[in-house]
């Protein structure tokens, strides 16, 4: 585990979003790519990356009975969305992920987003790697 960085695990699949869409315009993205998050443009150089999971939409949209078609991304994102390093080891994304109470976030390098990773990830794609890893 101490060798696999989050670029060996990361997603490569992701959508990102100018933060004026619907909510109703974004499911239907996240659905079409199969995505559990979209990641919401930086509005200029100053601005920082949002991120709109599934579980926001439904919390602050479905619960509160707010309408799809009238709600935009950017009155439910996340913003600044925490991101991780391609570079950085699973384990402290793992544990960044356990401090802040979240399951994903997008990977970020040299200010550009090149991925998204999440537990799954770094479960399913880390540490099955593991034992071939640990008997080299």
């Amino acid at each position: 585990m101490n060798k696999i960085k989050v670029e060996n695990v990361m997603s490569n699949t992701y959508v990102m979003v100018d933060g004026l869409i619907t909510v109703a315009e974004g499911i239907q993205l996240a659905k079409q790519k199969q995505v559990k998050a979209l990641i919401v443009k930086k509005r200029h150089d100053d601005d920082e990356f949002g991120i709109v999971l599934m579980n926001d939409i439904a919390k602050k949209v479905l619960a509160q009975n707010r309408p799809t078609e009238r709600t935009n991304i950017y009155e439910i994102m996340t913003k600044p969305a925490l991101s991780v390093s391609p570079d950085m080891n699973v384990k402290y994304c793992a544990r960044l992920f356990e401090r802040f109470g979240i399951s994903r976030a997008p990977v970020i390098k040299n200010g550009e987003v090149v991925g998204m990773v999440s537990y799954n990830n770094i479960v399913l794609n880390g540490m099955a790697g593991i034992d071939n890893l640990e008997k080299k």
